[in-house]
């Protein structure tokens, strides 16, 4: 099969997770913003940052080392399944276990010291999807992305329905259900829990998914091979502080809202701002969608002898596709942001900083397949540090000043940062021939139509709507106008 044919319906099927999830997600924000106040909405927002953060540590690049060495060393692939899944299961089970013993004392330093049981769930949510990483992975690594896609989604079906289950039918059937269901409904309902059921929905379904991969688990012989591990930590340990790194980029602006705006208004602006950073959704989504499918695809391609011609064919149709996602929600923002309530419109000015800020990241995903190729992680964990000191700097300098504004600019000159210092040193130690005038043409021609969609804005709605269409069917023409070759790749793929 033509590998971009195969690597674009692997990122469509791994993307069918991703989108379901996330969407649904994005759809349960009304139900948040209706039944939650801001401040409340601002404590979901904080609480899976955290996760964010964790998962990061828990996993310690893990994931990339079992791609690289069951690569490397196919004939003990066992051997690196085992290693890696008795490493992240020893320190998950090891920080559930801290985390329980020290929840009061953590809870004091969160500002949650009457939610101790938030830092319990949290913790163990956290811990299972920890140790779910690797069977995940593995499934990825064996060409397997509809079982991959169908354990994500019955996790994702059993969350949201939790959700909805305590959230919106158990206090309807108090309210104005039959008498008979009372009881049952008293024996698993407590309405004081409030927003605690989101954490419990999770759990559930973290729980619930580590069960589904138990047979992923177990399928061979589990063999932990100490030497192996060694090496697979130290590929690893760089790739864990540029993890650490990239989530500073990604989410510590929600957690330095909290801290450097006054105390009074600032559970509502991280409420705001977590609620309208959702409306870069698709982005994020098919970033997502991309770097599962693509990272095992850029490992098994790398032996072919036109693996880097390939390689830069890929980073410009993921371009053109980004930029396709941020005029569509763009253009067709004045029906996007029906998706948050009233009060959080206010923030919808930063999305197109957030979609360009999310392109970037995904274009310096791309790039790192130089450094994860040639063994030298150590160059992605300093990029993802010069990355996590512009946003801390950036923050703490705006944030008063600007608010989540501030925040927004600061993440788009992160990652334009860190993907231009990766290109310029990949481009010295494994040379890529990227199309960089073409794809910069690409994101020209998209900032153009973009503007010149805002000169619409007055007209009736309707017009509007049929303008921004064939705006949108414009740039795709300048796109074929300016790359040839891409109507070539797109017949062959199509046929």
């Amino acid at each position: 099969m033509n590998p971009l044919k195969r690597l674009a319906g692997q990122t469509a099927v791994y993307g069918l997770s991703s989108i379901v999830g996330r969407l649904i997600n994005f759809l349960l924000v009304p139900l948040y913003t209706n039944v939650f106040p801001t401040d409340d909405f601002g404590v979901i927002t904080e609480m899976y940052t955290y996760v964010a953060f964790l998962l990061i540590v828990l996993t310690y690049g893990m994931e990339t080392a079992f791609f690289r060495f069951s690569q490397k060393e196919s004939s003990t692939g066992g051997n690196v399944f085992g290693t890696a899944l008795f490493s992240l299961g020893f320190t998950s089970t090891l920080f559930i276990m801290m985390v329980v013993i020290f929840r009061h004392p953590i809870a004091e330093i969160m500002r949650y010291p009457d939610n101790v049981e938030y830092i319990v769930w949290i913790g163990i949510i956290v811990g299972l999807d920890a140790l779910a990483a690797i069977p995940f992975a593995r499934l990825r690594a064996e060409n397997k992305p509809l079982r991959f896609a169908t354990i994500k989604l019955t996790g994702i079906g059993v969350n949201i329905s939790l959700v909805l289950f305590f959230l919106l039918f158990c206090p309807w059937a108090l309210d104005s259900g039959p008498a008979w269901l009372h009881p049952l409904i008293e024996a698993v309902y407590d309405p004081g829990i409030g927003l605690g059921y989101v954490f419990i929905a999770n759990l559930g379904a973290a729980g619930l998914t580590v069960l589904l991969l138990l047979p992923v688990m177990l399928r061979s012989r589990l063999v932990f091979a100490f030497p192996l591990w060694r090496r697979m930590l130290l590929y690893a340990l760089p790739l864990l502080v540029a993890g650490l790194a990239g989530v500073v980029n990604e989410a510590l602006d929600k957690l330095l809202l909290k801290y450097l705006l006054p105390e009074d208004i600032a559970m509502s602006q991280v409420g705001i701002y977590g609620a309208v950073y959702k409306v870069s959704i698709m982005m994020t989504i098919f970033i997502q969608a991309f770097r599962f499918a693509a990272e095992p695809f850029f490992f098994s391609q790398a032996s072919e002898k036109n693996a880097r011609e390939l390689y830069a064919q890929v980073m410009k149709f993921f371009v053109v596709a980004c930029l396709f996602i941020f005029l569509g929600v763009m253009l067709f923002m004045d029906i996007v942001q029906y998706f948050i309530g009233a009060a959080y419109r206010e923030g919808l000015v930063v999305v197109p900083i957030l979609l360009l800020a999310n392109m970037f990241l995904g274009i310096y995903f791309n790039l790192s397949i130089w450094y994860k190729l040639t063994g030298q992680t150590r160059f992605g964990a300093w990029f993802a540090v010069v990355g996590a000191l512009i946003t801390i700097v950036l923050n703490v300098w705006w944030i008063p000043v600007f608010g989540y504004h501030g925040s927004a600019w600061a993440t788009l000159v992160c990652y334009f940062s860190m993907a231009s210092l990766s290109y310029y040193f990949g481009q010295k130690h494994f040379t890529i021939p990227y199309e960089v005038k073409k794809t910069l043409l690409f994101i020209g021609a998209a900032l153009l139509v973009y503007f010149l969609s805002m000169l619409t804005r007055d007209f009736p709605q309707y017009l509007v709507y049929l303008l921004n269409l064939l705006l949108l069917l414009v740039f795709g023409g300048l796109v074929l106008a300016i790359d040839k070759f891409m109507v070539a790749s797109l017949k062959k793929m199509f046929k």
